[in-house]
């Protein structure tokens, strides 16, 4: 679904919706903006790409297979489109041609092997993530069901294996975000309501954990699975989203960006917030809810980093929102 941004309030407007893939669970826009690229979290993973013409993106091409299942998470890097395959435990490379349009075959895949102490979660290596650096040099993968970080670099179109990082086992890392300046990374942990702050190395790339902070100011009072992270753009704030609980928390940054303070929570206004989204300004938050099937957007204090609800538009399953 396409939607208009007031830039005044941050009101979305819905414009169109379109189909094209089925579970289209995350999506990513191209540097230039032109075109964006949705994963098929299916069994057959498959990633698709639409021009974003008008008011409504235009299917370019058809899906092309990843070569692992269920993927969950897309990042554009180095030329490709690279892709974190949940069930199969891997991370799928698909060229690029120069105008946008996905090339007819995977590259490359690196298949992740581990696992962890969750004996339900973690029997093997789930990636849930990859995303480029800041340098542009690196891929980092997040893989929940070995408790790690992996970095990468493309070879020949194939995804490398450069180093692999621990974090504390059963914690369960899903997505991870990078401070503005580039020297430290934040990984929020979906086994445990907690945010893992890590200092990053962009001239080696590794990754060390420093500290651990809780989502939650006390005992989750069911059930409790942090989902989306998201940074400030001014490196201020950071915030996450809890499923089941159903809030956001707010977190000051210290210290330069190697501490964490949580400063709140609200909630979230839907059920079940599976991705959040800042604008470029950081004046506005949004929510996908996938449960109650709405999309909300936030006003955020400048100060104190807070989010004021400010509406809500209806999308079916929402699982992922972005900003263009």
């Amino acid at each position: 679904m396409a939607a208009a941004v007031d830039p005044t309030d941050g009101a979305l407007t819905v414009l169109s919706s379109v189909n094209g893939v089925p579970d289209p669970s995350y999506l990513a826009l191209s540097a230039d903006g032109d075109t964006l690229y949705a994963v098929s979290e299916t069994t057959d993973g498959a990633v698709a790409a639409y021009r974003v013409t008008g008011d409504a993106p235009e299917p370019i091409g058809p899906p092309v297979p990843v070569g692992g299942s269920g993927p969950t998470h897309l990042s554009v890097f180095d030329g490709h489109v690279l892709t974190a395959n949940y069930g199969s435990g891997s991370v799928t490379a698909v060229p690029l041609r120069p105008d946008g349009t996905l090339a007819r075959v995977a590259s490359g895949v690196l298949r992740h092997t581990g696992s962890g102490p969750h004996t339900r979660r973690q029997q093997g290596p789930h990636a849930h993530q990859v995303q480029p650096d800041p340098s542009g040099r690196w891929a980092v993968s997040v893989d929940l069901g070995t408790d790690s970080v992996r970095v990468c670099a493309l070879r020949d179109g194939s995804p490398v294996l450069h180093g692999e990082h621990a974090l504390r086992p059963g914690s369960g890392p899903r997505h991870l975000a990078f401070h503005p300046g580039g020297e430290y990374a934040y990984v929020v942990n979906e086994l445990t309501p907690t945010v893992t702050v890590c200092r990053w190395d962009a001239a080696d790339g590794s990754l060390k954990p420093l500290a651990e902070t809780a989502v939650l100011p006390g005992a989750p009072a069911g059930d409790a699975y942090p989902s989306g992270l998201v940074v400030s753009p001014d490196g201020r704030f950071v915030w996450t989203a809890t499923r089941g609980e159903d809030v956001l928390s707010v977190f000051a940054v210290e210290g330069g960006g190697e501490a964490l303070r949580l400063a709140g929570t609200v909630p979230c206004a839907g059920h079940w917030p599976r991705a959040i989204a800042v604008d470029a300004f950081g004046g506005f938050l949004y929510v996908a809810n996938e449960r109650s099937g709405d999309v909300t957007w936030f006003t955020l204090d400048p100060a104190t980093g807070l989010p004021r609800r400010g509406g809500s538009i209806a999308v079916p399953a929402a699982s992922c929102v972005i900003l263009g």
